[in-house]
């Protein structure tokens, strides 16, 4: 039990330290603004030095692909759309319960606007109970319960990619069409339709967005090992294939992102040496060097006093090492201002360069935050769908224990310890 009387007393150092936080990230957000400034006038000899040097750099840096001053309004989408989106929880294994396995839950919602049909709202579990599911990530020093998070990742993304694909085909089977064309096919459609009949011209596409609760970059898989890496990455990327197929565009949302790529990119500019040659001047990131003027300033703080509710930033290109292994779906970013707060949106790089699509995607985006009183409505339904609480682990846990009983196994049950935690004498 947690004695809140004995707390109390550390509230108050608590406090002076925030205070004084507080004041010393006001500093910082003045000097990450002189950055801004000098970059709006340099911008293009900055991106000019991040590339010449670009080996040479030791820490994470975007590059603006739009001019740092671009604050744009995002469009209102269209009343008839639909919108996909995945996330998933576990049960983790655990040496003292009646079984070692795990279990991952995903949560499927498909929500359709003004179209008149049923969402979806469901979710699909699959248990982990073999060697190779178990055991396999051992021989490259990752724990099984490391390994069932970064499992949780790919299948989050092979669902949502199979769940819209079907989602977008049977729109097309109810007489309505599926995601975004080429762009060559898309003016073709159009032409047809602008020549073809009322009763034709009824079949219309359906705005669809595909979306993600967190980042499309997976930073955890540069500490892996190849071997490792290539059961997790491809599937996700071949979804995205899938997804670029149909026309579907994704997005991942970041809410209370602390992500500092876009400031480190102003560094360049802070940097005394004569060149960012990180590898000759500042080997040791981990000291204090000149250019971290503004360490521990976050990107959606300095964007929050430059952006107006529903408008965006420029956009942004990672430079991450993992994307390296993206091939032509490349990552970028821009963040919004939904109202509530300044999230970070990514996108591939085949949503963006459709620019039609893209806008479209952010317009889609800001109404799923609008109706989910600040943070996206379908990515919200699809926790609530994935989350797995305290009586659906009972209710598994027992449901496992009637089938191994069933199957003539002996002496069922969780350890002693198990057993002593869930039922305290005292």
């Amino acid at each position: 039990m947690l004695d809140l009387s004995k707390l109390a007393g550390q509230m108050h150092g608590l406090s002076q330290h925030l205070t004084a936080e507080a004041e010393a990230n006001r500093q910082r957000l003045q000097l990450g603004m002189k950055h801004l400034e000098y970059a709006f006038d340099n911008q293009d000899e900055l991106v000019k030095l991040q590339q010449k040097w670009r080996d040479r750099i030791l820490f994470a840096n975007a590059t603006p692909v739009e001019p740092l001053h671009t604050c744009i309004d995002i469009m209102v989408p269209p009343k008839t759309h639909t919108v996909i989106a995945t996330d998933g929880s576990q049960i983790a294994p655990n040496h003292h319960e009646i079984a070692y396995c795990y279990l991952l839950n995903i949560g499927r919602v498909v929500l359709h606007y003004g179209q008149n049909k049923h969402p979806i709202l469901d979710s699909i579990p699959e248990i982990f109970y073999r060697p190779e599911d178990l055991y396999m990530s051992r021989q490259w020093g990752i724990r099984t319960e490391e390994w069932m998070s970064y499992r949780r990742t790919a299948s989050e993304a092979v669902v949502l990619s199979e769940l819209a694909i079907a989602a977008t085909e049977k729109g097309k089977r109810d007489g309505g069409m599926g995601g975004w064309e080429d762009k060559e096919t898309r003016r073709q459609g159009e032409k047809v339709k602008a020549n073809s009949s009322p009763s034709n011209a009824t079949l219309e596409r359906i705005p669809t967005l595909a979306m993600v609760d967190g980042s499309l970059i997976y930073w955890f898989l540069e500490q892996l090992p190849y071997d490792a890496r290539d059961h997790i990455l491809p599937p996700i990327l071949e979804s995205w294939k899938d997804l670029r197929k149909a026309g579907i565009p994704m997005m991942g949302y970041l809410s209370a992102s602390r992500s500092i790529e876009a400031m480190n990119f102003f560094r360049l500019s802070a940097c005394p040496h004569k060149a960012p040659d990180c590898m000759s001047f500042c080997p040791n990131q981990m000291d204090k060097i000149p250019c971290k003027l503004f360490e521990g300033l976050r990107d959606s703080t300095l964007w929050s006093t430059q952006l107006k509710p529903g408008q965006r930033s420029p956009l942004w290109k990672s430079n991450s090492r993992i994307i390296e292994l993206y091939g032509d779906q490349q990552i970028y970013f821009c963040y919004v201002h939904v109202g509530t707060e300044i999230a970070r949106v990514e996108f591939p790089q085949w949503v963006v360069e459709d620019t039609e699509m893209f806008e479209e995607s952010l317009g889609l985006m800001l109404a799923q935050v609008h109706k989910g009183y600040g943070y996206p409505v379908a990515l919200a339904e699809s926790h609530n769908q994935a989350v797995v609480r305290g009586g659906d682990r009972s209710r598994f846990f027992g449901l496992l224990e009637r089938q191994m009983i069933k199957a003539g196994l002996k002496n069922v049950g969780t350890s002693y310890k198990e057993a002593r935690k869930r039922g305290s004498i005292a």
